[in-house]
């Protein structure tokens, strides 16, 4: 008589998924049309039926270094064609949400960022963090006379709180990348493998956008994701610029050569590739919200901060010219805000992705399964 083969949900992780917008997730009678129809799973233990039958039945650790909650681009040809709306793209959009908590640190972060009835205080906290900074630094009320952003908050300022933010989101995403990958080389049973090769042909898959070309029912995906990637890329190499020009050649300010320095030549292309980019995202999910939903809270709230920052960013520009001190400088605060949360909250939002996508893909080279 074969032994039995005792299952212990936990019941928590079940909640966790429906809470986090795989409120969908009982629909599913594994018939494996998501599987079938989807493009971009690979041949060898394809996704995502195997995850909503364990995500059902509260198989937490199943998902402990599983790459497939991360290829998954979440181009919900799945959701499109389940015929009980399941709805298998946003379930594994909140697996991955769960993965991340799992794997960031502090817990109590990752729990900040990902609590809806939550959102007030992961604005609110950056919000008095800076105020108090350049309270101390007596800036925080500026002259009116001269709209000038550097007297309000200066460089020097700037990087000695921005930088930690980002080395500390950067830190925190690492570790927990190298986590992630401790886990998939233990669940696969995987010991060695070509890791420079991967790294680079995962670096040409990503940089190529190749996978969102797969997608049917979203793959207008592409574009929208193209330009927000590198309209921040280009944003990047302004701000680089920028310290270049002040800390390293120790100019006054990099914007006083004209329109036609590097500096404003990548920040505005930047700005309107982003400007594009997140109008084109916003209106893709509408277009397609009948078929595959409008998204989860999760998916809005980087919109949201990646949003306000470019719209701050360049409503703050434009009041400084017009001479509108007073809005110029509550528009310039908040985008700081939203820059500042979008730093120390890298690791726990949905832009996590860029640690834990990256991995997954670099694992299935690496691991030799994409070629199966």
């Amino acid at each position: 008589m074969a032994e039995a083969t005792v299952i212990k949900p936990d019941l928590d992780f079940v909640k966790g998924v429906i809470e986090g917008g795989g409120d969908s997730l009982k629909k599913c009678y594994q018939c494996a049309t998501c599987t079938v129809v989807c493009n971009v799973t690979p041949e060898d233990h394809p996704f995502p039926r195997k995850e909503m039958v364990w995500a059902q039945w509260g198989l937490k650790e199943k998902f402990a270094g599983n790459p497939d909650v991360w290829l998954c681009h979440q181009c919900n040809d799945c959701t499109a064609h389940c015929p009980r709306g399941a709805k298998p793209g946003e379930v594994l959009g909140a697996i991955r949400k769960q993965t991340i908590k799992q794997y960031s640190s502090p817990s109590f972060l990752a729990n900040l960022v990902s609590s809806k009835g939550l959102v007030w205080l992961v604005f609110l906290i950056p919000a008095l963090l800076l105020g108090a900074i350049l309270s101390v630094d007596g800036t925080f009320i500026p002259n009116e006379e001269e709209i000038k952003f550097s007297y309000f908050a200066p460089t020097l300022t700037i990087q000695a709180v921005f930088v930690p933010a980002l080395t500390f989101g950067l830190l925190v995403g690492v570790l927990g990348l190298m986590k992630f990958w401790a886990d998939m080389k233990k669940a696969a049973g995987v010991t060695s493998g070509d890791l420079g090769g991967s790294i680079s042909a995962t670096a040409k898959e990503i940089l190529s956008h190749v996978k969102f070309k797969s997608c049917g029912v979203s793959a207008d995906r592409f574009t929208s994701h193209f330009l927000v990637f590198y309209s921040f890329v280009m944003l990047g190499i302004a701000t680089a610029l920028g310290v270049l020009y002040i800390d390293i050649m120790h100019m006054e300010s990099p914007f006083r050569f004209g329109y036609g320095t590097p500096v404003k030549i990548f920040g505005l292309i930047g700005a309107i590739g982003l400007l594009a980019g997140v109008f084109l995202m916003i209106s893709n999910r509408f277009k397609n919200a009948e078929k595959v939903g409008i998204g989860s809270y999760f998916d809005w709230l980087l919109i949201t901060i990646v949003g306000v920052i470019m719209a701050s960013g360049i409503l703050s520009w434009v009041m400084r010219v017009a001479g509108i001190a007073g809005v110029a400088y509550t528009v310039y605060f908040i985008h700081l805000v939203f820059v500042l949360s979008l730093f120390l909250y890298l690791p726990y939002s949905k832009l996590a992705h860029m640690f834990y996508r990256s991995a997954a893909i670099c694992f299935l080279k690496y691991s030799g399964r994409e070629k199966k």
